[in-house]
């Protein structure tokens, strides 16, 4: 069975996102909730629906969910733009250009807390999500993810964060 490297370093940041120290994978999510930071992605396509990747049963947060299309942890000593350049090419294969810096905050569970940098673009080409990485994924409909929330079938941060940013219908979404 696959695992993520607990030994991976990664940053520790204050409430600010400023870095002030660093932290093993493994310790950042064994329950201490040192913050650290995460960049998410989301990718609509000209119709307004959204991309959501699936997390393979492997992953120990939140395994066999759907989940924002990219989200992945910054390495210790890497900006957030090269932390975003490189997940959105590991995990989904493509490259973005006009991503929409949608702004940060904290998110918390049991066994972790994020300093989250979100994102968002339109993007209608071919999307090839990492066969190691992700289980899938596929394009949801705003009607989908709203009856979907709640049920257990979406990550508990993905929902929080798509009623954060996406729930005023006026709005549009991609």
């Amino acid at each position: 069975m696959k695992r993520d490297d607990d030994n991976e370093l990664f940053p520790v940041v204050d409430e600010q996102g400023n870095v002030i120290g660093k932290i093993l994978r493994g310790e950042a999510h064994n329950g201490c909730k040192v913050l650290h930071p995460v960049i998410h992605l989301h990718v609509f396509n000209s119709r307004g629906e959204l991309y959501l990747q699936h997390r393979p049963k492997w992953k120990l947060i939140q395994p066999d969910k759907w989940d924002t299309a990219c989200g992945g942890h910054v390495a210790y000593g890497e900006s957030i733009g090269q932390a975003f350049e490189r997940e959105v090419a590991e995990e989904l294969g493509i490259k973005v250009d006009n991503a929409e810096p949608l702004g940060s905050y904290t998110f918390e569970s049991a066994r972790e807390r994020e300093f989250v940098h979100v994102f968002k673009t339109v993007y209608d080409g071919p999307i090839n999500p990492d066969k190691d990485e992700l289980d899938g994924g596929r394009f949801w409909s705003r009607q989908d993810i709203l009856d979907s929330i709640g049920t257990g079938v979406l990550t508990p941060n993905f929902e929080s964060e798509y009623m954060r940013f996406f729930q005023d219908p006026a709005q549009p979404a991609g």
